[in-house]
């Protein structure tokens, strides 16, 4: 589990840079978007992480690595999102964009940790392919909760399905880099 959460959070880091480093060329831009429009981003690039995986010619210079950060950074946004709401134009300074992704990254740190608990991070034995189904599968749930205007009958709602992507997406990054 040590191995774990130092890997959890070197992927972090750089994840966080990265959205650090495009919020200084786009400011909060993203904060218009709705949730399905972040929900369809991540399906972009999950599907493209899959025809990556299928060996399909690419023409554009990103790896799954690449794409993975794009959908861990999506992830946060939606949760971000759900927790703000959406706004007609950009609303928030840099400071508080990264406390607010700092603080959704530590409560879905915090699930992982509980999952991994129970669960004896048995996402360690799974193929990359099979996190990428998972995280489509999960982009799916989305769109009917979202159908449904967020109401479940028994099932999790959106946020915990942006933390399980953010979560897959981050295990899938560990996997390819061992």
């Amino acid at each position: 589990m040590e191995d774990t959460k130092s890997q959890y959070h070197n992927i972090i880091s750089k994840s966080r840079k990265i959205f650090i480093d495009k919020n200084s060329d786009y400011g909060a831009s993203w904060r218009v978007l709705r949730i399905i429009s972040l929900v369809d981003q991540i399906n972009i690039k999950a599907q493209r992480i899959r025809n990556l995986q299928s060996n399909i010619s690419n023409k554009i210079d990103e790896d799954q690595i690449q794409e993975f950060y794009g959908v861990i950074n999506y992830s946060i946004m939606g949760l971000i999102q759900l927790e703000k709401g959406i706004v007609d134009e950009p609303d928030l300074n840099l400071d508080q964009i990264i406390k607010l992704y700092d603080k959704n990254v530590n409560d879905t740190f915090e699930l992982m940790l509980k999952k991994n608990h129970d669960y004896g991070e048995a996402w360690r034995e799974m193929e990359v392919v099979s996190l990428t189904d998972l995280i489509i599968q999960k982009i799916f749930r989305m769109k009917s909760i979202l159908k449904n205007n967020g109401k479940t009958n028994v099932s999790e709602g959106v946020d915990a399905n942006f933390q399980d992507i953010l979560n897959y997406s981050v295990f899938a990054q560990i996997l390819l880099k061992e």
